[in-house]
């Protein structure tokens, strides 16, 4: 962390640690001990204390697998002095107060207060549901009555009665699939009659997922809310999960005009014994046969599939192979007949293995809102949290079409009262009110009343929100020592890059200067002019040998062996120190032909043209380890220069008892 030469990737690594260390704290932010005992100082810099824990914590950082002795934390504090002598120097030029180092670390407190700023426990408990779900497949018909998230009170009664009055029908003795195709607005009932096949976690909207986990099969549901409006569900079927697999097909499409076309069926039938013959490879048949124009080409090969990804034919087809290389018998689906040949298959993985995945999709999804309303109720009682319903409700009354574009119409009387509080702060409706007519438009499908309730809801919860994050750093000692490690690091790397790097480049005169006063460091190696000769074998290389010594240049030698094939005699010409190639550290360095040199199945001979000894490099030919070297060196100056004008003081015994 401290080093120079590894202080150029700061900015680089700073983005990666964050995804790093919020995925840590995503998994340990509530058990991370809240309140901290006083840590004894370990280093005093210029009068400001540096405690034990702020040291540890980086130091175990950086050193996660080494033994702790005291040789290793005095040799490591030196690195810490430097760093924090910098960080000194860096608030002294007033880095810390420029708007782009407060630009920048508020976006990376941003990212790091996430984990802190939900319900863990809550998000823990959703991730194992998903993989419980994930470990079973449900079979499942539904029926649709639709009825849009901003539909009015009387339209949502509407379609909640009329859903209901089809479950009783259901109850009494019609069936499922009858009412489907009667009264279901979902178009796709048409074709299968309200059957879903299976389904797992993730592959349909949270609600209706979670209502068909919890239904035995045989039983239909209450009535599910969705976005898409009620649904009834029949529990038809539960196997567990398939795993996912990977297989080839060859496809025979029929002709459009007779789904049935025999000369399909009997094409596709003739493939399949080719198949069997083993004559030619499944690949070879399907770059042949195969009227899949996507795949055809890449030997009919598909991504790797689970459940409910494919047309259920092809779906049940595929996993009924059970070996690898084992081939399907022809099958129909509604895009035509096929073959399959499985290439692949693996099951479901481990929770540890998918718990990234998983938490990903479960932020995505329904989910999430259940985590954050979770975490609001735990924060909104540590903060005394209390909101007024009524007194939206009477704003949102009088809102129309115009409250989209900021115009909302309010009595002075509701403006003064107060709509919200948190942790003793007050906010009225007409705080709310202000930021709803600043707004240009609103991008949403809800009816003005129902956006106005809302925004006022988010109003709410942000402020509440924004009070929890307020408070991170002395709720989280963790947190707070993290936050600090990035503030230092910003400083760090912008003076850093000030007086060391971006001066290396940009200070010629320094660099020319450098280089003069150390050309002793910038040296070509002892090199020769050669030509190096890959020979197929020891005829070959006599029979070049015999051409070169008669006087032959190495292209008509080349053009003379190579007749009728370009692998006999391979030249490779140039300037090389002995490390640059394999072969010229085993041969003796003297002018001329070397002896056979036999390699990896091949001859090498090596016509050492001239000898050249260590000479000094010019500028134009080192200039990258030169500048790399004068950072290092303007690094050097720096750190010298601040150990001479501040002060520092090490507690030596707080120090080595890390080591205890």
């Amino acid at each position: 962390m401290f080093n120079s030469t590894h202080m150029r990737f700061t900015k680089a690594l700073l983005s990666s640690v964050v995804f790093i260390c919020t995925a840590w704290f995503s998994a340990n932010a509530q058990t991370i001990q809240k309140t901290s005992a006083t840590s004894p100082a370990v280093l005093s810099v210029d009068g400001e204390d540096v405690s034990l824990e702020e040291f540890e914590n980086i130091f175990r950082k950086n050193n996660r697998d080494s033994v702790v002795t005291k040789a290793s934390l005095d040799e490591y504090m030196e690195l810490f002095i430097n760093f924090k002598l910098k960080v000194h120097a860096a608030k002294a030029a007033g880095l810390d107060t420029v708007s782009k180092f407060k630009y920048e670390l508020q976006g990376y407190r941003a990212q790091l207060a996430r984990p802190y700023l939900t319900d863990q426990e809550k998000l823990d408990e959703l991730m194992q549901e998903a993989y419980a779900h994930l470990k079973e497949e449900v079979r499942a018909s539904h029926l649709l009555i639709e009825c849009k998230p901003n539909a009015l009170a009387a339209d949502t009664l509407k379609a909640y009665n009329k859903i209901m009055d089809i479950r009783k029908k259901i109850l009494a003795g019609e069936s499922f699939e009858s009412a489907a195709k009667k009264y279901s607005t979902d178009k796709s009932v048409e074709k299968n009659n309200g059957d879903l096949g299976y389904f797992t976690a993730f592959q349909m909207v949270y609600p209706f997922e979670s209502a068909a986990y919890n239904t035995k099969i045989g039983e239909v549901t209450m009535p599910v809310r969705t976005q898409y409006g009620y649904h009834l569900l029949k529990v038809t079927g539960r196997r567990p999960a398939r795993g996912e697999i990977h297989v080839a097909h060859i496809m025979v499409k029929p002709k459009k005009e007779d789904a049935n076309d025999p000369a399909a069926e009997a094409k596709i039938n003739e493939i399949y014994q080719k198949a069997l013959e083993g004559k030619q490879t499944f690949q070879e048949l399907c770059t042949l046969y195969s009227e899949d124009v996507t795949t055809k080409n890449k030997g009919g090969e598909l991504p790797w599939f689970g459940t409910n990804k494919m047309v259920s034919e092809f779906e049940e087809a595929s996993y009924a192979l059970k070996e690898d290389g084992e081939v399907s018998r022809p099958f129909k689906t509604s895009y035509g007949w096929h073959i399959v040949k499985r290439l692949g298959y693996k099951p479901l993985a481990s929770f540890e293995s998918m718990s990234k995945d998983i938490k990903a999709k479960v932020s995505k999804d329904a989910r999430a809102e259940k985590t954050k309303n979770s975490f609001l109720s735990k924060i909104g009682k540590e903060y005394n949290f209390v909101y007024n319903q009524k007194y939206i409700n009477k704003l949102a009354a009088k809102a129309d079409s115009s409250t989209y574009v900021g115009q909302l119409k309010a009595r002075k009387a509701l403006l003064k009262k107060v709509f919200c509080e948190v942790a003793g702060t007050k906010y009225t409706v007409n705080d709310f009110y202000q930021t709803m007519i600043t707004r240009k438009g609103a991008n949403t499908n809800m009816n003005p009343q129902d956006y106005v309730k809302h925004e006022a809801k988010m109003f709410a919860e942000d402020k509440l929100m924004r009070e929890e994050d307020a408070h991170l750093e002395e709720k989280y000692p963790a947190f707070r020592l993290l936050m600090k490690e990035y503030r230092e690091g910003i400083l760090l790397f912008e003076l850093t890059d000030q007086l060391v790097w971006s001066k290396a480049v940009k200070d010629t005169v320094g660099l020319n200067s450098y280089f003069e006063s150390n050309k002793a460091s910038f040296m070509w190696p002892d090199r020769a002019e050669v030509v190096i000769y890959t020979c197929a074998n020891d005829e070959i290389a006599n029979k070049l040998r015999k051409m070169l010594e008669s006087g032959k240049s190495p292209s008509e030698a080349a053009a003379e062996l190579n007749q009728g094939t370009q692998l006999n005699l391979q030249t490779e010409g140039g300037l090389f120190a002995r490390e640059d190639r394999e072969v010229l550290g085993k041969i003796k360095w003297t002018e001329g032909l070397s002896v056979n040199v036999p390699m990896n199945g091949q001859v090498m001979v090596v016509d050492i043209q001239e000898l050249l000894s260590k000479s000094p490099k010019k500028l134009s030919e080192s200039r990258g380890l030169v500048t790399s070297e004068y950072q290092n060196f303007l690094d050097k100056q720096w750190v010298e220069e601040l150990r001479k004008t501040h002060t520092f003081k090490i507690n030596t015994e707080v120090l080595h008892s890390i080591a205890k």
